[in-house]
């Protein structure tokens, strides 16, 4: 448990940095399509060349070894460009997702302390830019990617230097940034290319948000091997039916799902249309044995299922665990330590615990971050010294409660403290907590309930404060994911004898209810709707006027929904349409009146109004009687 099974030293090129690997591939394959957006791509040397540019133009503006560069983009060519001109010019990206509240970006701005940002212009209202940071535009044809020097740029930046900054939740109640270096990210790369073997002829999708590290594989990993990335369109990773579009038209061999978002896939994808699929990686939450039988069931050989592991403050993933067809397991483990990695089991006097018995995990090796930036004294806390080493090595202590099994790999079983994982993003309760409190809520407790089979956040609140008010107020401070589901008044939250919050003693939430009369559906569509909102959502009774995520609903659940419509009204239309248009009469309404929507993915939509459209035959489905709709669903109404 402390040797053997950590026997993970292997070679990989430790004085390399991530942009020179990208480098040495342009050069070797310098017409290959390196990047596909839409209808845009860009081969090795155009993707080199533009990156080179804004590099340049970067250096000119001061930035190198250890400068902080924030990116607040969508997803798109520009996001890549930038991403390796940041790291080409010597400095560390700092993602800054453009759907996080205005107040959340201004705190990461001033905290990373960043001295350039990188922003499409018509992010400028969006983003208020404190003084003394320089604002480049990078659009197309803008002067940070246009023009300019196309070779590569000499930087003097080292493994050692930090690549990007991270921000995750954080228990203190603002987040923190994790500092991670390039030597981390080239062993990660090197070790996921030895494990899993990419091709020229492969083509991997970017879906995962840039402020996530699952995103720094999915950017680097097939721009080191002469693969092709293709970037889907903002917010499609939350849309099965774009993802199975894409996968279909762009050929894609290799994604990532967390677990939630995986299910949802399985429930929905037509696999035939998925034939190009070979590999399906898999983090962020505790994977099923029921979901990885259920893949397999959808799924058939040669698509292979991987279950990988690991922390934002150790490059990614730090084990790994190919889920066999033939082995069903009761716990789906998370494997083994990748190259250059320790693992350690230890309790908590950092002694190492026997086979099969649970403790926390630690992690050692080259993967493991820097620390938190500017936070030395919670760095000093959660990076300690490394017992098991006599180079004045650390660990990074997780959180995570695992245990060994007899064969050498690691089991997990949750966590030791109030980080929790909601639909695969981390989320420190303590951080909603504290937004609660600068709301205005005098005493609060935040837990994550499974009530109706969906991990969701819960908000109960002591006193008279307004659930309303603090949801918008939460709305301005946190990311949507953080934001509770549920807000429960409660005269006083119950305790335990010694004085602990008393989880099992808290009511059940009750989903908001409406604040209007009930409207019942009123055509057969309306019906159909209502159903599978009802079905969906857990609740006895909808009308059309209800709002779907005031009464329940979050992004997951949107997509289950969306899906559920396509199969039973034979339309497509994107997960987004149900944001756009949250109660059923709306919805219906969007159906009927907005045919270029309803048939925005389709490759060859009918006329509106031709006899073959769907918003025709939602309307004549409108006219029908009971028995007629009973019969046309029957198949036996005729033309």
């Amino acid at each position: 448990v402390v040797t053997e099974w950590n026997r993970t030293d292997a070679p990989y090129p430790s004085d390399l940095c991530i942009h020179q690997l990208f480098e040495a591939q342009a050069a070797r394959t310098p017409d290959a399509v390196a990047l596909t957006y839409e209808r845009t791509s860009l081969t090795y040397r155009q993707l080199n060349e533009c990156a080179n540019r804004l590099a340049h133009h970067l250096a000119g503006l001061g930035v190198g070894p250890e400068t902080r560069v924030g990116i607040c983009l969508e997803r798109g060519v520009e996001m890549v460009v930038s991403l390796l001109g940041v790291l080409k010019a010597g400095g560390a990206y700092v993602p800054l997702d453009p759907d996080y509240p205005a107040e959340r970006l201004a705190f990461m701005l001033e905290d990373a302390g960043i001295a350039v940002l990188l922003r499409q212009a018509s992010r400028r209202a969006a983003l208020p830019v404190p003084h003394g940071v320089t604002v480049v535009d990078v659009d197309a044809g803008s002067a940070g990617t246009d023009g300019g020097r196309a070779e590569n740029p000499v930087r003097g930046v080292s493994p050692a230097n930090a690549a990007y900054v991270i921000y995750t939740s954080g228990s203190t109640g603002r987040p923190k940034g994790v500092v991670v270096a390039h030597g981390s990210v080239v062993n990660r790369l090197c070790w996921m290319q030895a494990e899993y073997g990419l091709r020229a002829d492969d083509v991997v999708l970017q879906k995962t948000p840039f402020s996530f590290d699952v995103s720094v594989w999915e950017f680097f990993w097939p721009l080191q091997q002469g693969a092709r990335l293709v970037m889907a369109k903002p917010g499609g990773h939350r849309d099965p039916a774009y993802l199975q579009d894409v996968i279909e038209r762009e050929g894609v061999t290799t994604m990532h799902f967390v677990p939630s978002m995986l299910q949802l896939f399985v429930e929905t994808a037509d696999a035939e249309r998925c034939a190009t699929l070979r590999r399906v990686m898999c983090s962020g939450e505790a994977l099923a044995p029921g979901l990885v039988e259920h893949f397999h069931a959808r799924f058939p050989a040669p698509v292979g299922l991987h279950n990988l592991y690991g922390p934002t403050e150790a490059a990614v993933d730090v084990s790994y665990w190919p889920c066999e067809r033939t082995e069903s397991v009761a716990v789906v483990p998370i494997g083994r330590p990748v190259w250059n990695t320790r693992l350690y089991v230890l309790d908590a006097a950092l002694r190492p615990v026997p086979v099969g018995v649970p403790g926390e995990l630690y992690i050692a090796g080259v993967q493991v971050a820097r620390g938190y930036l500017g936070q030395t004294g919670l760095t000093a806390e959660r990076f300690v010294p490394d017992p098991f080493a006599a180079d004045g090595a650390r660990l990074y202590r997780t959180g995570d409660r695992v245990r060994w099994r007899a064969d050498g790999t690691l089991e997990y079983f949750g966590r030791l403290d109030e980080q929790v994982k909601v639909r695969g993003f981390r989320v420190e309760l303590g951080e909603i907590d504290a937004a609660l409190r600068r709301a205005g809520a005098d005493d609060c407790a935040v837990v994550v309930r499974g009530d109706g089979g969906e991990a969701r956040l819960v908000a109960y609140v002591a006193g008279d404060a307004d659930a309303e008010t603090l949801r918008a107020s939460l709305r301005r401070r946190l990311p949507e994911y953080m934001v509770p589901d549920a807000f429960v008044g409660v005269d006083v939250l119950p305790l335990t004898p010694n004085g602990k919050l008393d989880r099992p003693a808290l009511p059940a939430p009750a989903f908001a209810a409406p604040a209007h009369t009930y409207v019942a559906p009123r055509t057969p569509t309306e019906e159909v709707l209502a159903g599978i909102w009802t079905e969906v959502l857990g609740r006895e009774q909808i009308g059309v006027k209800d709002n779907f995520f005031k009464i329940g609903g979050q992004s997951l659940l949107a997509a289950r929904v969306v899906s559920r419509i396509q199969d039973a009204l034979d339309v497509e239309i994107g997960v987004v349409s149900l944001f756009e248009h949250p109660t059923i009469d709306e919805f219906v309404r969007l159906l009927s009146a907005a045919p270029s929507l309803a048939a925005e993915s389709w490759n060859a939509a009918p006329a509106p109004g031709s006899a073959s459209s769907p918003q025709h035959l939602l309307s004549v489905m409108d006219e029908l009687t009971d028995e007629e709709l009973d019969r046309l669903l029957a198949g036996d109404l005729g033309d």
